[in-house]
């Protein structure tokens, strides 16, 4: 399934089906050289009742949360900022952080940034807010 939320509010590619099953391998390079989008989210897995997506990003995206959820982000490459209400998480390479669920928080990406983001099976990727 693909969510194409690319109205003005929106403009995102976001493909929630798994693309990869148990024993696989994910060519994580292929699939960002593939990609032309500037805001592209891939499931790739699913890992127990969670899900690993590929994100490869630029620029901002919109102010959210999930009541129910947490969401988990790590750097590949790049260099992403997490907006929260009280203040900014820089990331680089190899830096992780986690967003607590039902906290208000918008990620940016002042270049093309790949991330690797983990998230329970049933989170909606646009966010409740």
């Amino acid at each position: 399934m693909e969510i194409d939320v690319s109205a003005d509010a929106f403009p995102y590619l976001t493909r929630i089906n798994v693309l990869h099953s148990f024993g696989e391998i994910i060519d994580i390079p292929a699939l960002v050289a593939a990609n032309t989008h500037p805001w592209y989210n891939q499931t790739l897995c699913e890992v127990n009742q969670s899900v690993v997506r590929l994100g490869v990003v630029q620029g901002e995206y919109h102010w959210h949360k999930h009541d129910a959820e947490d969401e988990f982000f790590y750097v590949v490459s790049g260099r992403f900022l997490i907006d929260l209400e009280d203040r900014v998480v820089e990331l680089s390479p190899g830096h992780a952080f986690v967003v607590r669920k039902g906290l208000l928080h918008r990620p940016r990406a002042p270049e093309k940034t790949v991330i690797l983001m983990v998230e329970a099976t049933g989170i909606v990727p646009t966010g409740n807010a």
